[in-house]
């Protein structure tokens, strides 16, 4: 069975003590895990190493960083090479958030060089995609997120795509309280794996884990998983509640 992962994204919150605090209380929960899980903490830059070091020993927990660069090394002041993390230890990096997007222009072209450089030193890509309310409004979500997907990632080898995370956001959802209906999460969800399964065929696209991420919460969480194409949440605001997170973490599918 593929991976089914929570996915916490703290964005620019927190202190160091305090997420320290958010990350002892998660470890305290037990969560019965099964082998197909996996919690992804993508903390602040400063934090990775001491989050690291927090979690370390957890198979399931893994740490995570927020961005990396397009680039390899270079004159690149204030930017983080994916040569930097894997020298860490860190084996994950968001890419592609629409935040990032829409905050500091990144294109397609510019996240196809993000996952190359990922590959190259060992990081796996959280590759996010998905629409503005202004696609969604003129019912042209499917082609939006597959030209995302096709010149993004079309050019990886049926190797690097092989359990693949990819992260659907409903930019309208993200942060506004608003979530996609059941039916709408998964017929989105259900055409990305389709338009990986014509490229690449089915055993790769039944490996793709791909996750819901726009406004998850503990009160939906639950039937989001549920939903046969739903491979877990990328989840913002709830997951600096440990709470929160902990009741989302705990309705990943067995």
């Amino acid at each position: 069975m593929r991976k089914q992962i929570a996915a916490a994204n703290w964005k620019m919150n927190l202190s160091l003590q305090e997420s320290e605090a958010l990350v002892s209380d998660l470890l305290k929960t037990d969560y019965s895990f099964t082998n197909n899980q996996l919690v992804l903490l993508a903390v602040p830059f400063p934090y990775l190493l001491n989050i690291q070091q927090k979690i370390s020993g957890d198979n399931h927990f893994s740490v995570c960083s927020q961005n990396c660069a397009a680039t390899e090394n270079g004159a690149y002041t204030g930017e983080v090479s994916t040569q930097m993390l894997n020298g860490m230890g860190i084996g994950y990096s968001i890419i592609g958030h629409s935040e990032r997007r829409l905050y500091y222009q990144e294109d397609n072209s510019t996240l196809a060089n993000k996952i190359n450089v990922s590959f190259k030193y060992g990081v796996q890509p959280v590759f996010c995609c998905g629409e503005p309310l202004e696609v969604r409004e003129k019912n042209a979500q499917n082609d939006f997120v597959q030209l995302q997907l096709e010149e993004s990632l079309f050019h990886l080898t049926e190797v690097q795509m092989t359990n693949f995370i990819i992260a659907y956001e409903p930019i309208w959802a993200i942060g506004t309280g608003r979530t996609a209906t059941s039916d709408q999460a998964q017929h989105m969800h259900a055409h990305i794996r389709a338009v990986i399964e014509k490229k690449y065929g089915n055993d790769i696209a039944t490996s793709v884990s791909i996750l819901y991420g726009g406004s998850v919460k503990a009160s939906n969480a639950k039937e989001l998983f549920s939903l046969p194409d739903v491979d877990g949440g990328l989840v913002g605001g709830a997951s600096l509640i440990a709470s929160e997170f902990s009741e989302i973490i705990k309705s990943l599918k067995k």
